[in-house]
Order: C-alpha cells, then structure tokens, then sequence
C-alpha cells in the first residue's frame, strides 16, 4: 500500500536541503570516516569501521525516504483567501486557558517540537476544516478527550 505524502512548499524546501546535505557532504564524511577507520587494520574488530558503517546505512536510508517522499508527495499550498483549517494553516487555540499555536501539515514534515502537527494526527484531523470560534472535541495521543477553542486561523 502507498504512502499519501502531503508537503507544505516550506516542508518540501526543508526536504530538499536535507537531501542535497546528505548527498553532498554526510555521504562524502561518513566515507572519509570508513577509509581512516579501514586504515588502523583488521576490520573485524574495529569499532570505528562498525560505527562508521552503521552511520553509513543509516544516511542511505535517509537518503531513500527522502527520494520516496518528494518522489511521491502532493504539495499543497494553503489557500490566500479562507476561513476553514487546511493543511498549511497556523492555527491559534484555546486547549483549556492556555493558548496554542499549531501549524497543520502532512505526516512527512511534522514536528511537535515546531509545533508542526500532522494533518492525520488527531488534534490535526479534529481541527481540519473548522472555523474561527469553533469548539472541537478529539481523543489526544494519551487517551484523553481535548477540547480546543478556535481563536485564530492564518494561511
């Protein structure tokens, strides 16, 4: 079953950067690591080759995610003109007296700590095509009902 990647533009960008850093210089420093590592001799019982190796596999599978998901993603631009939750929106709401601010986007460019929340996570999908003064009710990640005020909504 294929994956549905949806991307901002920025989250596209971010992507990209991150490929062209992985390619050009990650690959090129880990293969440098690999070479010295190979030098202190026998490979069989090198820390450093294991790790330089294991680093190796790592930035390759980096480096095949990212291809898979600019290869597969729709990019999606969130509208200028409206006043329902898209994914791009930055949306502002009241969760219990305290004020929070989300950034919808899709599953590849989320990051909590950004406050970028998936579209397909539950917050996301509860907030997606509400409207400012809404009050939306959704099961949160830890089981626990969240009820969310929409004060404000940005594209």
């Amino acid at each position: 079953m294929a994956n549905e990647y949806i991307l901002t533009p920025e989250g596209k960008e971010k992507l990209e950067k991150e490929l062209h850093y992985l390619e050009n210089e990650k690959r090129a420093e880990v293969g440098e690591r690999i070479k010295v590592a190979r030098e202190f001799g026998d490979i069989s019982e090198n820390s450093e080759y294991d790790d330089a190796k294991n680093e190796q596999g790592m930035v390759e599978a980096r480096i095949a995610e990212i291809n898979q998901i600019l290869s597969e993603a729709t990019v999606v631009a969130a509208p200028k003109k409206s006043n329902k939750v898209t994914v791009g929106s930055i949306v502002t709401v009241d969760m219990g007296g305290r004020e929070r601010i989300f950034t919808i986007v899709g599953a590849a460019e989320a990051d909590v700590a950004e406050g970028k929340i998936s579209n397909e996570s539950p917050v996301g999908a509860a907030l997606l095509g509400h409207k400012k003064d809404d009050v939306v009710s959704t099961v949160g990640p830890t089981g626990r009902e969240v009820t969310m005020s929409i004060l404000k909504i940005e594209h």
